[in-house]
C-alpha cells in the first residue's frame, strides 16, 4: 500500500454517524473520502457539497466496485455491521466497523474469524477511548489518585422524552436498536480497558418510549475486583454525573461528557484539568490532559495500514469488540432472569 497518498476510504452510511462523526475525523485524521455509499437523495446532495470530488454510489456493492480504495468504514445501521463486514473481507478490504460489531457475540467472532482466516485488517470505532475524560480516568487509575479502587460509576444520560426520529430509536434490538448496543458499548468497553474483564454482569434493561431499550443498568464485576455500575438512558431528566469513581484515598468525579449536556455543573472541567478529586468537603481538579482526540484512531488506522502487522497494530482489538457483545449478551439474560449471570465470551475456554 502506498504510504506517498492519503488512504483513500470508502465510507458506507452518510447519516448521523457516517456524516457527523466519521467523515470529520477521517478528514482531520488526513484520510481521503474517496467513496460513499447512501442512497438517501438528501445525502447525496450533501456528500456533494461537502466531499465534491467523491464518489457517490447506491450501496456497498456499488462500493465495492471503486477502484483504489485502502479502507472499507461501515457506519451503517447496527444490524446491517456483521453481514456487510464479511462482504467486505471477502473483496480483501481492510475494515473498520462502527459499534457494535454485530447484535450478537456469536456473530461477532464469526465476522472476527472471517477476516483472521481471509488476513483482512480489521477494527472496531470504539472512538470514546480517545476523549478526555477516558484519557483522565486512566491517570487516575496509573497514579493512584483515589488509592485502591473499589467502585466506578459511569453514565450516559439523556434527556429525551420525546425520542429521535432515527432508525436506532425504532427498530428493535435484533434490527441494532436501542441504548444497550449504542451507549452502552461503549461504556463497557472503557470499564473493561479500565478494569479488565467483566467475569459477571446484573442488569436492568427497561423499554419507555422506544422500540428497544432506552433506560439501561448494569452491575459488571471485572476480574481485577472492580465493581462497575453502568447506566445508559434516555430518560433521564438529570444527566450525569459522567463518572464517578470510589476509592481507599477518595473519589475522582467528572461532571459530564465534553461534548454532551449534564446537570451537574460545579463539576465541569477546570481550563485543563478533567474532572475533580473529592474528599468529603475538600476537592482538587484533576488530572490535566492536552492531547485526547478521536481523529488519532483514524491516524491509528493509517499507520497500522502502513506497516508490518497491520492486524496487531490496529487501535482496537477486534476481540475486545467480542467480549463487550458477551457482556451485552449476559446483560439481556440477566434482565430476563431477573439475577446475576456470568459471562461467557465465545472463542474463550471457560
Amino acid at each position: 500500500m502506498s504510504t506517498s497518498r492519503p488512504l483513500r476510504v470508502g465510507l458506507v452510511g452518510y447519516g448521523s454517524a457516517g456524516r457527523g462523526i466519521h467523515a470529520p475525523l477521517l478528514v482531520r485524521a488526513g484520510l481521503h473520502v474517496a467513496a460513499v455509499a447512501t442512497a438517501n437523495p438528501e445525502r447525496v446532495a450533501q456528500v456533494g457539497d461537502e466531499h465534491p470530488d467523491a464518489q457517490v454510489v447506491p450501496d456497498l456493492e456499488a462500493l465495492l466496485e471503486v477502484g483504489g480504495l485502502d479502507l472499507v468504514v461501515l457506519a451503517s445501521p447496527s444490524g446491517a455491521h456483521a453481514e456487510q463486514a464479511e462482504r467486505v473481507v471477502e473483496a480483501g478490504l481492510p475494515i473498520v466497523v462502527d459499534k457494535p460489531l454485530a447484535t450478537d457475540a456469536s456473530a461477532a467472532l464469526e465476522v472476527v474469524d472471517a477476516a483472521r482466516r481471509a488476513g483482512v485488517p480489521l477494527t472496531v470505532f470504539m472512538n470514546r477511548r480517545f476523549d478526555p475524560e477516558h484519557a483522565a480516568l486512566v491517570r487516575v487509575r496509573d497514579e493512584g489518585l483515589v488509592g485502591e479502587i473499589w467502585r466506578a460509576e459511569h453514565r450516559w444520560d439523556r434527556w429525551r422524552p420525546v425520542p429521535k426520529q432515527r432508525w436506532r430509536e425504532q427498530v428493535p434490538a435484533t434490527e441494532g436498536g436501542g441504548l444497550l448496543l449504542d451507549l452502552q458499548s461503549h461504556l463497557v468497553d472503557q470499564a473493561v480497558v479500565l478494569h479488565g474483564r467483566v467475569l459477571t454482569v446484573y442488569a436492568e434493561l427497561e423499554v419507555r418510549t422506544t422500540v428497544a431499550e432506552d433506560d439501561t443498568f448494569l452491575a459488571c464485576r471485572h476480574e481485577s475486583g472492580v465493581v462497575t455500575h453502568l447506566m445508559a438512558s434516555a430518560v433521564n431528566g438529570a444527566p450525569g454525573p459522567r463518572a464517578r469513581v470510589a476509592g481507599s484515598a477518595g473519589a475522582f468525579v467528572i461532571g459530564r461528557q465534553h461534548d454532551d449536556v449534564g446537570s451537574f455543573r460545579e463539576f465541569d472541567n477546570e481550563g485543563e484539568h478533567v474532572g475533580w478529586v473529592v474528599r468529603g468537603d475538600e476537592r482538587e481538579p484533576g488530572p490535566v490532559v492536552t492531547r485526547a482526540d478521536q481523529a488519532d484512531f483514524y491516524r491509528a488506522v493509517a499507520a497500522a495500514l502502513s506497516s508490518d502487522d497491520p492486524q496487531g497494530r490496529m487501535p482496537v482489538d477486534p476481540l475486545d469488540a467480542v467480549h463487550v457483545m458477551a457482556v451485552i449478551d449476559a446483560a439481556r439474560t440477566s434482565a430476563r432472569a431477573g439475577r446475576v449471570v456470568d459471562v461467557m465470551t465465545p472463542g474463550e475456554a471457560p
